[in-house]
């Protein structure tokens, strides 16, 4: 995990705000620096005076990956081109990435730049497609005066664009400014590039000067030119031409599920470097963002069979005080003042709830490990003091919804709270003394987030069946996938990254992906499909998941409901009033 900023000016060199600088130094802690140079342009008529482009690069890095770690950006001292990298290429053309990656980019992009063989805007196309795993990047090829920017097609990392209030452009992991209209999020359509070759008019700002051209992204079989080759295929949108058989334990879309699962979590969990402060058998290196849930405890068990068996798992579980609820069970409690004292606010938290309850089947069926289920409470007195932090991170999205899920994730991120590691031991009440504050050690976190787009996980794709059968259900999850890219996953990094963690996807793994898509949807859950003894009092959402949950002993976890995060931790709705999710924030 890395913090980029770039800055393209035709007056001065162009640094970012000193609060920008400390939030990059949050996502990348281990290295800062920062580089600088210009391009001067002169006249064919040489009489007018010459253009120049100052370019300014600043990188923060998270070191994972590698025995060091690899400041940036990165300078050819040959020819001068530059590059800022946040990403994990975990692959590079179908070949797992051994080391340190970044390095590994830049000679990918050096040497498709350098060739005399193609149009470099081609090559560098080429290079770009043949990377699997999450991205952001700015490059700068000084060969041929053209700078390239551009997110994964997924939009797994953050990356902001926008022109500042003298026209000079500016390309962000986080805004740059106070301003929520001045950045966007750089699209997940296709790779930006700008033409920094040809004389202008000198008097020009950037804003006027640069025209921003988007080479797509492309699933064609065979690519266009002037695109670039979408490992993603299109959905199989097939329809059964009759009844489709039950799904059990033992179909075969059920154990490739899981193996190829297995697969994708293998890349992000395997050879992750001693955090600062790793004690071995003691701390952890992974933790799971732990609601309790299908998807975040699957990922948890399926760890279990990767890492070493004296390596401690963590498990992040955040709950809030949400003064509203609070009210409601005080005044509860009044009227029934005979009733057994209750657990404190949190412990009634629903995610908590199902994560004690998940960390209680973790334990008993993988016993020899150590899992550190961390209590995460969060008052809400410390919500308000970190809410304009919360805010300022996940600019440009601004709405109530928005600031319930970035606050669950901030703290979750945060890793903080009271650590317990038997799931036996008696729950706090209001009257429990405080119990000593743990810190995760753990730099990598998983999520399991695209698992519901995928497998068809919301309420939503229900609704589409009944009203349409098969037919509405693959249009439901087809739009589902496509927007992936151009919704909440550059919010939720800028918000994850802020302590220095880095958040991995499985489930939204390239070659995962593509595999799921391609399977016919009654592969995937059980809509429409018939019922049997097995699969009996199990939800049709997402079922094959939840029967690769069954394969592994997770009995009670593959029953369990999908609840939306800002519920689960009560951080929807802390005030009293008819705001919507959708409101803007104040």
């Amino acid at each position: 995990m890395c913090g980029i900023f770039f800055s393209l000016s035709s007056s001065e060199p162009t640094p970012s705000t000193q609060d920008t600088c400390t939030l990059l130094q949050k996502r990348g802690p281990d290295s800062y620096k920062t580089h600088t140079t210009q391009k001067d342009i002169h006249a064919q008529d040489g009489v007018s005076p010459p253009l120049s482009y100052y370019l300014t690069f600043t990188s923060t890095v998270l070191a994972l990956r590698g025995d060091h770690v690899y400041t940036q950006p990165l300078v050819d001292p040959r020819t001068q081109s530059v590059l800022c990298w946040n990403g994990e290429a975990w692959k590079i053309a179908g070949e797992r990435v051994q080391g340190n990656d970044t390095e590994r980019v830049f000679n990918l992009f050096l040497q498709a730049v350098g060739s005399d063989q193609k149009d470099s805007v081609e090559r560098m196309a080429e290079a770009i497609a043949s990377l699997s795993g999450p991205f952001a990047f700015v490059f700068y090829d000084a060969v041929n005066s053209r700078l390239f920017y551009s997110r994964d097609c997924l939009g797994r990392r953050s990356l902001l664009e926008g022109f500042d209030e003298n026209g000079n452009l500016k390309i962000c992991s986080i805004c740059d400014s106070a301003s929520v209209d001045c950045f966007k999020e750089v699209g997940t359509k296709g790779v930006c590039t700008i033409d920094l070759a040809h004389y202008q008019d000198p008097s020009l700002s950037p804003r006027e000067l640069c025209q921003i051209r988007t080479l797509p992204w492309s699933s064609a079989a065979s690519t266009p030119a002037d695109y670039i080759r979408k490992s993603i295929p299109p959905m199989n949108t097939t329809l059964p031409t009759e009844q489709p058989p039950a799904l059990t334990t033992d179909s075969v879309f059920v154990k490739e599920l899981e193996s190829n699962l297995r697969e994708s979590l293998e890349l992000r969990i395997q050879n992750v470097p001693e955090p600062p402060g790793y004690v071995a058998g003691e701390t952890a290196k992974t933790a799971v963002l732990f609601s309790g849930g299908l998807d975040c405890t699957l990922l948890a068990r399926l760890s279990h069979d990767i890492l070493p068996l004296n390596e401690p798992i963590d498990l992040l579980n955040v709950a809030f005080e949400n003064p509203r609820v609070a009210a409601a069970a005080k005044a509860n409690q009044q009227k029934s003042p005979s009733s057994p004292p209750p657990l404190s606010i949190y412990e009634n938290c629903p995610d908590r709830i199902t994560g004690r309850s998940a960390h209680t089947e973790l334990q008993a069926t993988c016993p020899g490990r150590t899992w550190r289920f961390i209590a995460i409470d969060i008052p809400y007195t410390e919500t308000l003091t970190h809410r304009d932090q919360v805010k300022r991170l996940m600019r440009p999205h601004n709405t109530e919804m928005d600031i319930s899920i970035a606050c669950a994730l901030y703290f979750a991120s945060r890793g903080q709270g009271t650590a317990q590691t038997n799931p036996s031991a008696q729950l706090p009440t209001p009257d429990t003394p405080p119990s000593p504050l743990y810190t995760t050690t753990s730099r990598v976190l998983l999520s399991g987030l695209g698992a519901d787009e995928l497998f068809a996980g919301y309420g939503r794709h229900g609704v589409a069946f009944n009203r349409g059968g098969f037919k509405d259900l693959i249009a439901e999850i087809d739009l589902d996938v496509s927007r992936l890219g151009s919704r909440n996953l550059g919010r939720d990094d800028r918000v994850l990254s802020h302590w220095g963690r880095e958040t991995r996807f499985p489930f939204l793994d390239e070659e995962f992906v593509a595999w799921v898509l391609q399977a016919p949807v009654w592969e995937k859950c059980g809509f429409g499909l018939p019922q049997i003894d097995t699969t009996a009092g199990i939800d049709s959402e997402k079922l094959a998941l939840r029967l690769v949950a069954l394969r592994l002993g997770l009995v009670k976890v593959s029953r369990e409901k999908k609840r939306a995060i800002q519920f689960g931790a009560r951080t929807a709705k802390m005030e009293t009033g008819r705001s919507r999710g959708t409101d803007a924030l104040s």
